[in-house]
């Protein structure tokens, strides 16, 4: 019991302690996605090593004392997610209906076959804009109905898992469909103008993770955000980036992306919005993601039902307001930041 304890805890501390090294190998970058359960775990072992310790085993005692310590470090990293932390993104005030924008983003999962699922859930949330990713041939065909409701669209289907549709029902000016690093993965540019007339700059991203299956390094998906990131902060209105970006929340290359390109991330105070894996519920990340430029504020943010994909779908409320930067403050990156932003570009 003994050993196989000290086994487990040394595991969960030297994943704690990966994350640590800036390589961009899959092994190191994966290690950020599961913060929340490495906390938990600890919390269990501390209970455990209690339970078992006594006075004169220095061993243990030392297990127990690195198991607190790992304990109040990935309650430092997760607490900016939860209720605890203060909100990056204010509410709003008072509703002004011609100044908003309701988006819905859902990986749909290409093998899946759910399509009607997918269709009540977007016919249930009623959004402006519609985001679906995995899009193929199929899956285009089969949401094709929703031309019906939304009259503008943007559509990159792809065998590849990494397709995609983007439905508004707002006017779309300036769009382009990009491939800023790899070939055959798509990122769709585009300005959505609001009722009231206020141009916004959007950007449906998709990047691949990096896992071994299908990227072992996270080298493209980091360019590409940054790339984006730098797209974001020369913009001079205001600014949505959505999509599935295959990283957590709080890992450092999203919090590079935050200072990189001065956005905010309307999850921060509020909750940490798993969205990946549905199926599986000790091992859900917050891989979806909407960022947003500070002239934003929040209506409403909340977690959608699951129509058999591997991804729950996200829906944000946002409300446009020239003054709301007065509000809220955006990350500023340091010399470091801007160094270690533009090797990974390079």
């Amino acid at each position: 019991m003994k050993t196989g304890l000290i086994v487990f805890c040394s595991l969960l501390l030297l994943f704690t302690l990966m994350p640590f090294v800036k390589k961009q190998y899959w092994v190191f970058r994966v290690c950020e996605y599961p913060r929340l359960q490495k906390f938990v775990a600890t919390l269990l072992s501390i209970v455990v090593l209690i339970f078992y310790i006594s006075i004169d085993d220095t061993v243990m005692l030392i297990f127990l004392i690195a198991m607190i310590l790992n304990a109040a470090y990935l309650l430092y990293l997760i607490s900016p997610f939860t209720k605890l932390a203060k909100v990056q993104v204010v509410c709003i005030d008072q509703e002004m209906p011609d100044n908003g924008i309701n988006i819905m983003i859902s990986n749909v999962l290409q093998d899946n076959n759910n399509y009607k699922g997918c269709l009540q859930e977007v016919h249930r949330m009623n959004p402006d804009v519609v985001l679906l990713l995995e899009i193929n041939a199929e899956w285009e065909k089969a949401t094709k109905k929703l031309e019906d409701d939304f009259a503008y669209h943007v559509k990159v289907p792809l065998e590849n898992k990494y397709g995609m549709v983007l439905y508004s029902k707002f006017p779309l000016e300036q769009t382009s469909i990009k491939y800023l690093v790899e070939a055959d993965i798509p990122s769709i540019h585009t300005q959505v103008i609001l009722k009231n007339g206020t141009v916004t700059q959007l950007y449906a991203v998709h990047p691949t993770p990096p896992v071994p299956n299908e990227n072992p390094s996270s080298e493209e998906r980091d360019k590409e955000l940054l790339m984006v990131a730098d797209l974001a902060k020369a913009s001079k209105i205001p600014v949505v980036v959505i999509g599935d970006l295959n990283d957590v929340a709080w890992s450092y290359t999203t919090t590079l992306f935050l200072k990189m390109s001065g956005l905010l991330d309307p999850r921060i105070g509020r909750g940490f919005f798993n969205t990946f894996h549905a199926h599986y519920f000790f091992m859900r990340f917050p891989l979806d993601h909407a960022f947003i430029s500070t002239d934003w504020k929040l209506k409403e943010i909340h977690r959608l039902k699951n129509f058999n994909s591997d991804h729950f779908p996200i829906f944000i409320s946002l409300q446009y307001e020239a003054q709301a930067h007065l509000e809220q403050e955006a990350l500023q990156p340091d010399a470091n930041d801007i160094e270690e932003a533009n090797e990974k570009k390079e």
